[in-house]
Formats: structure tokens, sequence, C-alpha cells
């Protein structure tokens, strides 16, 4: 809920005030940043406050536009709180011209570094890499702010989107790098193209179908990764060893666990490079979902869910407990409104973009 411009804002409603004890020292560090032009030396709002007031914004629906934080500038607790002065919309409104949000960058980092698993599972034990889950997801902003069209409406409106490419760490529970493309997939792009640009060492990749590329698996090895993937239903393989199973394992719907071939339809050279195993789970089947004309979906599960992975040496049953973890990302995209509340149809509905995957 926002409020209207006419009603005055109440100081004691607003809040998030203990946060800024640990932020504010770190944002000093950006005062004079974006300041070059400012030959008069007459600027009132610095980019430290500018952040500081972005971030009220954040902790207080109530202030989520321009004009509210501009009222809200005028309050003499946000004024002493945030080091602020009064700020008008026109200022607000050129900051984020006037300055780098790339300089943001370390100073997240920073933070980022501070975090602690809140409780690591013990399952993962013999898991010695950073369990990071990969997804993108589309995401529609304000035309005047955006620069990618992704395609029209039927009554021939445009639509503007950007996809935002994630790595979500699985044991802190946080976002570690989320990069912002166009959406059509073109010059590297791609979610497949975008992942093998930021790999790096000792991760263990959880992904779902649409990763499932084995260039993607050679490089991700290469890197000195792991993967745990899900692949489709139709996947040629052949099976080079069964493994058996044990009771925990089956306990946990694992119907088989082997070391396989994939790709038996093409190429040796384009195969991994390396060992795979399969890990399949029993799930509950269910029929291809979607409706409109021209919108595509996720394929319909056969009652199978096939994981290949690298990691050859923990239980089955962890294998699939990995990639159930996959799904924490989801939860982030749609908790924080960056997949529910980018998909909105006109009635008010979240309509999730399948892009032929599930």
């Amino acid at each position: 809920m926002q409020s209207s411009p006419r009603t005055p804002l109440n100081p004691e409603v607003l809040q998030g005030w203990s946060y800024f004890r640990r932020l504010t020292p770190l944002l000093a560090r950006l005062h004079d940043s974006g300041c070059a032009r400012d030959k008069a030396g007459n600027r009132k709002l610095h980019f430290d406050q500018y952040c500081a007031l972005i971030l009220l914004a954040l902790f207080n629906p109530l202030t989520r536009s321009l004009r509210s934080l501009a009222r809200a500038s005028d309050l003499k607790k946000v004024q002493e709180q945030l080091g602020v002065k009064r700020t008008s919309l026109g200022s607000l409104s050129e900051a984020a011209r006037v300055f780098d949000g790339g300089l943001l960058l370390p100073l997240i980092s920073e933070l980022a570094g501070e975090l602690r698993p809140r409780a690591t599972d013990p399952r993962f034990k013999d898991v010695h890499h950073i369990l990071t889950a990969v997804d993108s997801t589309l995401v529609k902003t304000l035309p005047c702010l955006t620069e990618a069209m992704h395609s029209k409406t039927k009554d021939g409106q445009a639509r503007y989107y950007w996809r935002l490419h994630t790595h979500f760490e699985i044991d802190r529970y946080i976002p570690v790098r989320i990069d912002a493309t166009d959406p059509s997939g073109r010059d590297h792009s791609d979610e497949k193209d975008m992942l093998r640009q930021r790999l790096q060492a000792d991760h263990c990749y959880v992904m779902d179908r649409w990763f499932a590329q084995f260039r993607l698996f050679n490089d991700i090895v290469h890197a000195g990764s792991s993967y745990v993937c899900r692949i489709r239903d139709n996947s040629s393989f052949a099976v080079d060893e069964q493994q058996p199973l044990t009771q925990t394992a089956r306990a946990a719907g694992v119907v088989q666990d082997s070391i396989v071939c994939l790709g038996m339809g093409s190429k040796p050279s384009a195969r991994p490079g390396h060992k795979v195993r399969l890990v399949v789970v029993a799930i509950q089947p269910h029929e291809k979902r979607g409706g409109r004309k021209g919108k595509t979906a996720g394929p319909p599960s056969k009652g199978w869910l096939l994981i290949a992975t690298n990691l050859l040496d923990p239980p089955a049953e962890i294998i699939a407990l990995i990639y159930r973890h996959r799904w924490m990302i989801e939860i982030f995209l749609s908790a924080d409104g960056i997949r529910s509340g980018a998909h909105l149809r006109r009635g008010g509905r979240p309509q999730r973009q399948h892009n032929g995957r599930q």
C-alpha cells in the first residue's frame, strides 16, 4: 500500500532503522561518487544518501514512489537517521543517471561475505562443493526503464522484460549473482551461455532440464566444479554399470542408480567426456499444462525424474535431495516478487513463464 500524495507521512510507522547502523558507514564510501560535474559544489543529494532513501523505500511500502521519498526526506527523523537533507523530486529522478550503480557491487560482496549458513544440512557432508542453484526468469518493468522488447500482446501492445540470470547459494539462502540481459537469448544471453561465462571452481551447479547440454556439462567439469541436472524424460543413454540401491535410497523414491553413457544418438565427440551418473526418482506423473494459444508450457512428466551428475560418491538419496533443494531458487524468485509479481494478467493473477520447460 502506498500513501496518497496528500496523506501526511507518519514517521512513527517507518521501520528498518536498525539496519542503517551497519549500512550507513558502508555507504559513506560512496559519498563523493558522481560529483565530478558538480563544479559549483552545491550538490545536496549524494550517492550514499540516495542509496539510503532507496533502502528506506524497500523497508517501507508507504514510500515506494519517488514522490513519497521526496516527502519522507522532509521528516526530521529521516534526516537525522539517514543523514540526508530535504530532497526534491527532480533530484531523485536525476540520481539514477548521475550515480553509477556498479559501485555498489563491492559493498554488496562485502556484506554477502559476512553471511554464514543458517544451518548446513549434515546430509551434504560428502558434497565438498558450494551448492549453487541456477535459473533465470523474465521480469516485466516500466517501459521507460527497459531496453528489451520481448513480444506483443494480442491487441498489439509491446511487452517489456529483463531476463535475470540468477546464481543462488543454497546453504546461505542468498543470491550471489544476478545478471540482467534482454530476453531474446541472442548474442550469448541464452541461459546456458550465461552460466558458461560465469563458471567458478568448487561449485556444484544445480539445474533444471533446460540446462541439460553435454558441452555445458564438460565446461563445468573443466572449471573444477560439479553439477546435478535434471535431464529430459526422453534422453538417450546406455547403462554401463548398475549400482545397488540401499533401503534409504528406496525410501527416498530412488528407483535406479547407474553409471551411463549419455547421448547415444550423438557423435562420441559430442558426449560428456567424463563419467556420468544417472539417478532416477519416482514422482507423481502429470499432464502438460498451459492453456492460452501461442503459449508454451512445461512438458508432461511420465512419473520419472532423471537426474544426471558427475558426483559419483554421495549416496543416491543425497543426489535426489540436492536436486530437491533447487526449488529454493524458485521460492526466492517468487517470494521476492521477481517472478510472481512480474507476470500479471489483467485480472492481477500471477502467470509463470515456462519457456518450454518446467
